[in-house]
């Protein structure tokens, strides 16, 4: 098979990888950056990008670069039990524990919500709810080219009318960018890289990052560099859309306190900027688009999980774990959105930085030979501050730890506090991994032929 790949069949899988990442969920964070962000939008919108889409394109390097066929068998340099145990804790992030009820709650949000008034009746919710995995469970449990063609249609109209609302709010902006809210009055980069963490792209990367060294590995190309070079062009061309996406609608919010108010989240951010501009008519389709597209999210999301469990517990079927899933979810996603985003943080404050740890050692395996220690030691330190800024966002701050690591970590009042433990662990692990040969085993990937 001829290793050249067109210029034409780039465009098209990095189209695919976009709407593989472009969910109806990373439209809610970037308006709701830019409100709170008011007048540093700007420097909160770089730190947003560069968690947002610069981390996740690295992410799927770093897969391409390490020749491993899936996450588990990377995770697996660390040790075997972390690699499933983190494998299995970034599926849940990503599935049940708040991706897929997200779906639902964006939905409800942006789709249903605008058009009830002032009602604190939890019934609305509880009754879409059922309609929405209802129909998520159906296409699940079985194959239909629908959800293929539904996406392929949903996702442009969904580009398209998003488009039309960023063109018109940079022609005719609502109003005046206002002061930033007291949180992001200062370190706002650090912050806005610290809200790029609830578009879970970076987690997702891992996962998408082998669709597409499969694709590319199907069109020819077999050397380490190409496929590297030819993931990259791909990733760039995805990460491009999602960059002029997210900047914009950072704006967007960001020029909308004044008439709208700081709302509680981006969906309503969204829904009412809508109606602003278009009236009851764009309010209504963009819902019906967005119900949609999150529709297919939804779909997409429940096999994946339930296809990776059925693999490692082949007892419980892929239908039983679909439909566990599918009936979590559904329970998860009646605390709202606004409650779902306040207890995913946490947990992603503790995820993301083994997920960037583990993307960082992957990308110098070369320079240490692979040693074990140099993974497991940098990984333990970096879990052990994570653990404390994720117990930190949820209210539960231990003091005492939080002023020693104040005192001693450079970057931790920003959130990177794990940054130089990482570092340093690193390097002691290198040294022990000297006197010690635990080279990884498994042989390298090498310049000349990637295994299929």
């Amino acid at each position: 098979m001829s290793s050249r790949v067109s210029f034409t069949n780039f465009i098209a899988v990095g189209f695919m990888l976009f709407a593989l990442f472009f969910g109806a969920g990373n439209l809610i964070f970037p308006a709701m950056l830019g409100q709170m962000a008011g007048e540093n939008f700007l420097s909160a919108n770089v730190g947003f990008v560069v968690t947002g889409v610069g981390l996740p394109i690295l992410a799927i390097l770093a897969m391409a670069f390490s020749g491993k066929s899936d996450l588990q068998s990377l995770a697996n340099r660390v040790h075997p039990v972390y690699g499933i145990v983190f494998t299995v804790a970034l599926y849940l992030a990503i599935g049940p524990l708040f991706a897929i009820p997200r779906t639902n709650t964006v939905s409800f949000e942006m789709g249903v919500r605008p058009f009830l008034g002032e009602t604190e009746s939890f019934f609305p919710l509880f009754l879409f709810t059922i309609i929405f995995f209802g129909i998520s469970l159906v296409f699940s449990l079985q194959s239909s080219k629908l959800v293929d063609i539904i996406g392929k249609v949903l996702t442009p109209l969904l580009l398209i009318f998003i488009g039309i609302l960023i063109v018109v709010s940079f022609v005719n902006p609502i109003g005046q960018v206002q002061a930033p809210v007291e949180s992001f009055t200062e370190n706002s980069f650090f912050k806005g890289f610290q809200e790029g963490y609830l578009t879970m792209d970076v987690l997702a990367a891992f996962v998408f990052g082998i669709v597409i060294i499969n694709i590319m590995k199907d069109r020819g190309i077999t050397t380490k560099k190409a496929l590297m070079v030819s993931t990259l062009k791909v990733a760039i061309i995805a990460g491009g859309l999602l960059a002029i996406i997210y900047s914009s609608l950072t704006f967007m919010g960001a020029s909308s306190v004044v008439e709208l108010g700081h709302l509680d989240n981006g969906g309503a951010i969204l829904a009412s900027v809508s109606n602003y501009y278009f009236g009851p008519f764009g309010k209504v389709v963009l819902g019906l688009i967005v119900i949609a597209a999150c529709l297919t999210t939804s779909i997409g999301l429940i096999t994946a999980c339930a296809s990776y469990f059925s693999k490692i517990a082949p007892t419980f079927s892929y239908k039983k774990w679909a439909i566990v899933f599918t009936i979590f979810s559904a329970v998860i996603s009646n605390f709202g959105l606004s409650s779902l985003i306040t207890f995913s943080v946490p947990v992603l404050y503790m995820l993301y930085p083994l997920a960037m740890c583990l993307m960082v050692l992957t990308f110098l395996h070369p320079l240490f030979k692979g040693k074990k220690k140099v993974y497991q030691i940098s990984i333990l330190f970096t879990f052990i501050v994570s653990l404390f800024e994720g117990l930190n966002a949820a209210g539960l701050q231990i003091e005492a730890v939080d002023n020693l690591f104040r005192a001693i970590l450079p970057l931790y009042t920003v959130g990177l506090g794990w940054v130089a433990p990482a570092i340093v662990g690193g390097v002691i692990g290198y040294l022990f991994g000297l006197f010690n040969n635990d080279d990884e085993k498994s042989s390298p990937v090498t310049e000349e032929k990637i295994a299929g």
